[in-house]
């Protein structure tokens, strides 16, 4: 069993930066994908960015240029960068992960809250 925590949301002002971390409680290493959605208030929860093990990344076309994803296996945490952040990136943001590439979301964080206004 893997447990994920995020944290590094807040509060920014629209063309700033956060940085969010997904810390892991046991090795991630084995860890196929793991990845970042996104829910905003009556929306539907997407897929912001994802990091399969091996190298290869993937982002939604709204934040493709904007959002970074890096994994850190000694540290066994996962990071979303976030940059020139926009009001329509406010939304819970969620760690999760899959044991295998394909085979769905095995695990999810609580979410983090991410709030982007002047």
């Amino acid at each position: 069993q893997v447990q994920l925590v995020e944290s590094g949301g807040g509060l920014v002002q629209p063309g700033g930066s956060l940085r969010l971390s997904c810390a892991a409680s046991g090795s991630i290493f084995r860890l196929a994908v793991m990845g970042w959605y996104r829910q905003a208030p009556g929306k539907e929860r997407e897929l912001v960015a994802s990091d399969t093990r091996g190298g290869s990344t993937n982002y939604a076309d709204s934040v493709k240029g904007r959002f970074t994803i890096s994994r850190d296996n000694v540290k066994n945490t996962v990071y979303l960068q976030m940059n020139s952040l926009m009001p329509e990136d406010a939304a819970v943001y969620y760690c999760c992960a899959a044991v295998l590439v394909g085979t769905g979301v095995n695990y999810w964080g609580q979410g983090t809250q991410v709030t982007v206004s002047s």
